[in-house]
């Protein structure tokens, strides 16, 4: 048949221009390209092809000069043969049977190693395990059922007062507006408390069931009149963390004791990562849904906290949020900095570590597979766990002094006390 034949199509591009309309030299039709030579239709280029093969010889039942169109080109073969030849198509153009087969095979040829080239480039691109996607799967699961976007939450805290005195840490907290470097959450401390193992294994394993123990006393005159609220939202902020770390896979199968500890030593670094997803690099606030749970770096110090714990905290955000980590990143990160097997108290220091190694690799295939000059973007989010480090040391200092003065430590709810308030041993 006509369509399965291969011809020789010669596409001069210096002949022609390609934003003019290509018309067939022979009948005026749309032509197709360059047929045997000339610029031709498909129509036309398959009569010149059998007329040739053929050796035809045509008669012109007028006088030879006839005009060839589109509508009647039909009618007389000889005039159109001669058009034919006189734009100056050539039948040594035209291919024999031998060659036609033999440029088939070479197309089909080059089909089959183009789909081979493109088989084994798949083969080579980086994919993720079906155990690294369950991971992924897990965690993001984990922090859909422990992340509420609605912050509905917040209204059972003890409300915010923001009125309180203005102090020297408050004032000059005004002035970080103006950051845009990076930092993380900043709502409560670390050091010096009852350790009560029993009671937060208890709520290690039954996190969901227990509720805020919430402290309705608000003295008045406090310098510090937003600590009540920001020690609720930690305490509500610490349950979440442990239900999130609860679905990490493998965390369960770790001892009590090394869960409480690996809790207890990085639940202020992985709420200061969830608080990124809240944080907003335009005024430099945590925007947790209403306008009272907006909060301000002077919020903040209004809590107890002085710019040694904010200045670094804004500059990590900041840091953070330009990473543009997609989520599947994001909750890789916050898992491998709460499976640290340097943490104070871990005894199975092997076993987490293949746990964040895992994790690691997991979140290095994803970079691969999802980022250019993803290496780098990988080493950026290492260092922002060493910047935790630093802001974990802060916050457990400022924590300490602020527990140790029984008007402010009284604002503190009993899990934050107990999270923050002694030294793993």
């Amino acid at each position: 048949m006509e369509a399965s034949v291969v011809s020789t199509s010669t596409v001069a591009p210096d002949e022609f221009d390609r934003n003019v309309p290509r018309i067939c030299g022979v009948c005026g039709d749309k032509a197709t390209g360059f047929h045997f030579n000339a610029m031709t239709c498909e129509g036309c280029k398959g009569f010149f092809r059998r007329s040739m093969k053929r050796k035809a010889s045509f008669t012109c039942p007028f006088n030879s000069s006839c005009t060839i169109t589109k509508d009647n080109r039909r009618h007389c073969q000889s005039c159109r043969l001669k058009r034919c030849v006189d734009i100056g198509m050539m039948k040594e153009f035209i291919l024999t049977d031998e060659e036609v087969q033999r440029k088939k095979d070479l197309i089909q040829r080059r089909k089959k190693e183009e789909a081979q080239r493109e088989a084994e480039k798949e083969a080579r691109r980086p994919r993720l395990t079906d155990e690294q996607s369950h991971v992924i799967a897990a965690l993001l699961e984990a922090h859909h059922k422990t992340y509420d976007e609605s912050y509905a939450e917040f209204c059972r805290f003890r409300p915010p007062v923001r009125e309180g005195p203005v102090t020297r840490s408050s004032s000059r907290a005004a002035s970080l507006h103006s950051f845009s470097d990076a930092s993380s959450d900043s709502f409560s401390h670390s050091p010096e408390s009852v350790d009560t193992k029993m009671s937060f294994n208890n709520l290690l394993m039954m996190y969901h069931e227990h509720s805020n123990s919430l402290d309705s006393s608000d003295e008045e005159g406090s310098s510090f009149s937003m600590l009540p609220h920001l020690a609720d939202l930690v305490s509500y902020s610490i349950q979440k963390v442990i239900g999130f770390a609860k679905m990490i896979p493998g965390f369960r199968e770790l001892t009590a004791e090394d869960q409480i500890a690996l809790l207890k030593s990085s639940a202020i670094e992985v709420i200061m990562l969830r608080s990124n997803q809240s944080f907003s690099m335009e005024d430099m606030t945590w925007s947790c849904g209403a306008t009272d749970f907006k909060y301000q770096l002077s919020d903040v110090t209004k809590a107890g906290h002085t710019l040694e714990l904010l200045e670094p905290l804004v500059k990590f955000q900041v840091g953070l949020k330009k990473l543009n980590l997609q989520e599947e990143e994001h909750v890789l990160l916050m898992a491998i900095c709460l499976l640290s097997p340097d943490r104070p108290g871990v005894q199975d220091h092997v076993r987490i570590e293949a746990l964040q190694d895992k994790l690691s690799e997991t979140l290095q295939a994803y970079i691969r597979l999802h980022h250019l000059g993803g290496q780098l973007l990988y080493a950026k989010m290492i260092q922002k766990l060493a910047d935790l480090r630093s802001l974990n040391e802060e916050h457990s200092k400022q924590y300490r002094t602020l527990s140790f003065q029984p008007e402010h430590s009284m604002q503190l709810t009993p899990l934050v006390l107990e999270v923050f308030g002694s030294e793993v041993s």
